[in-house]
């Protein structure tokens, strides 16, 4: 877990691969789950009234998006608090990730971020408070009865480590082109990769409903799938690939064979009852959102050709997962693994008619 919690970031800076600015899908699936966080923020305000709400963003990597929310989250307190006739509220949001994140980028950007709130917002809007916690979402972050709001993206599908009891079959594996990321791989590993999301996610569940005041909400979207073993996730394209560079001799076998992604993509029936079953929640809504591959490029409109798009997801991919990739094949490995990957992943998607499917859930802490 301390070596995981060590490579398991995005990449940090604002240069041609940083997740600051190749993270145009997580932009957009936050724009498709807004009027989800509108409902539930809603909620929360008219039940609690807090002079005071108090969020956490679990998993807030840097950039554009991390900012967005908090933005957003301030503008619909404030809003419903003028059509309440109520002073507006301020909000203290707390951004959250592990602490090889690029906090860095978000400080610098703080000046500007609350500038900007000033002159578009004035008066009419309440004070915005934002702070950084670094650490595990897998266990305790904030003092009990302390948060009204948890907001998290793209994040749950990161496991806290690679299942202890693992079996992997590689060489199984790799005769079918693949890496160890629980879906793609044989039927003992994804039992265990199963068995790591309930514990994690059950964890994580458990945290909360300690730190959440009672009526406290949480709206998180993960990156999951249709069936328990769907072997369509896009890291699959990247075990090809690498799977390649290794027949080429370009990678060690070996490096291949122990490497493992701290990675699973639940379904709606595996969340739903990992929350059944801790119980400390009431589930409001577990919606699917399907989405090829590219879609989210040709939804921003910004006139890329087929080339294009798959250098633009390349790139993308590159920006979320060169840090724990790297750390198993090596820096000077990145370049041509993901220019392989860029030649492929339309024709994969097409071929195996793959999508992103996102779950988005909307809970209210019990009691």
């Amino acid at each position: 877990m301390v070596e995981i919690e060590k490579v398991l970031h995005m990449n940090g800076g604002d240069g041609n691969t940083s997740y600051a600015i190749n993270s145009l899908l997580q932009r957009t699936v936050a724009s498709m789950v807004k009027p989800i966080l509108e409902e539930g923020i809603e909620q929360l305000y008219i039940t609690l009234l807090p002079e005071c709400l108090k969020m956490a963003d679990l998993g807030c990597s840097t950039g554009f998006n991390t900012l967005s929310v908090v933005s957003d989250v301030l503008e619909i307190i404030g809003t419903k608090s003028k059509m309440l006739n109520l002073p507006p509220p301020s909000l203290q949001a707390f951004l959250n990730d592990l602490p090889g994140n690029d906090f860095n980028t978000i400080f610098r950007s703080l000046p500007s971020f609350y500038t900007k709130l000033e002159n578009e917002k004035g008066s009419s809007f309440g004070h915005c408070f934002i702070t950084t916690v670094a650490g595990s979402f897998y266990v305790r972050l904030f003092p009990s009865n302390s948060l009204h709001f948890v907001h998290s993206s793209y994040v749950l599908m990161w496991l806290s480590m690679v299942p202890k009891q693992l079996v992997c079959e590689t060489q199984e594996a790799l005769n079918k082109g693949n890496i160890c990321i629980a879906k793609t791989s044989p039927p003992a590993v994804v039992d265990a990769y199963l068995k790591q999301f309930e514990k994690d996610f059950t964890m994580f569940l458990k945290c909360r409903a300690e730190e959440l005041v009672p009526g406290g909400r949480m709206v998180l979207t993960i990156l999951g799938s249709i069936k328990s073993d769907d072997p369509l996730s896009i890291w699959e394209v990247v075990g090809l690939k690498l799977n390649d560079m290794v027949l080429e001799g370009l990678i060690e076998s070996e490096k291949l064979d122990n490497f493992n992604l701290p990675w699973f993509a639940p379904t709606s029936e595996e969340v739903k009852k990992v929350i059944e079953v801790e119980g400390s929640f009431t589930l409001h809504k577990c919606e699917v959102f399907k989405m090829d591959w590219d879609s989210y490029i040709k939804k921003a409109n910004i006139g890329l050709e087929r080339q294009g798009r798959a250098a633009k997801i390349a790139t993308d991919l590159r920006a979320v997962g060169e840090p724990i990739l790297s750390s198993q094949f090596g820096e000077e490995a990145m370049d041509d693994l993901f220019q392989r990957f860029k030649a492929v992943v339309l024709d994969h998607m097409e071929a195996e008619k793959c999508e992103h499917i996102n779950l988005v859930i909307s809970l209210t802490k019990k009691g």
